[in-house]
């Protein structure tokens, strides 16, 4: 069984990778927003794979702040973007 979770990590650290690629590539702050967050869905899914390949409970907290962070960041990155916007709006 823990060999099928480290190959099931090795896989998600794969995923990162492509992830660096699109922040590489990506032309806008969405792009590299979206990829900040597959950032943090990947490292929430690491830590916890090794929480139960290891049996240690407390990767699973922080995983869970991992998981807040992210949350938190998008929130961010959507609340300044979204007023440039209507900034932008008005003056049209």
């Amino acid at each position: 069984m823990q060999t099928f979770l480290f190959l099931l990590v090795f896989f998600l650290l794969l995923n990162l990778i492509a992830g660096m690629w699109r922040i590489l590539r990506g032309p806008t702050a969405a792009d590299l927003m979206l990829a900040s967050q597959l950032f943090g869905t990947i490292a929430v899914a690491i830590l916890l794979l090794l929480a139960q390949a290891s049996n240690h409970s407390s990767l699973r907290d922080v995983a869970l702040i991992f998981a807040l962070l992210a949350a938190v960041a998008a929130v961010a990155f959507v609340r300044r973007n979204w007023s440039k916007e209507i900034h932008d709006y008005d003056t049209d």
